[in-house]
């Protein structure tokens, strides 16, 4: 359960990422719901994680690497952004390092 509630808190945090993107700066008032109810749900969602006994640097760790992962790819797909090659050689090396803290975490 504490994985289904990770995974909850990153869609929550990249949906508000995305829809203070698409705000305009918060200068389109009608996305601002969206943006707060996101990152509240986000952190409601981590932190039901860490009750259900997943460690903190795991956790955070997962949720913040893989939201800038998706973030940048979900910003080229909607929003037409760069995903230069550098970025992706970037996006590629997070899968790697969010494994070794979880497999880090479980050796302990």
């Amino acid at each position: 359960m504490k994985w289904l509630f990770l995974i909850a808190a990153i869609i929550a945090e990249v949906g508000a990422t995305m829809s203070l993107r698409a705000s305009d700066g918060m200068r389109k008032k009608s996305w601002i719901g969206a943006i707060a109810a996101g990152y509240v749900l986000a952190f409601v969602f981590i932190s039901l994680s860490l009750d259900r006994g997943m460690a903190l640097g795991v956790a955070y760790g997962i949720w913040a690497a893989t939201g800038v992962a998706l973030t940048a790819l979900l910003a080229r797909v909607i929003f037409r952004e760069p995903l230069t090659a550098l970025m992706s050689a970037g996006i590629l090396l997070i899968a790697p390092g969010v494994l070794l803290v979880e497999l880090g975490a479980s050796a302990h």
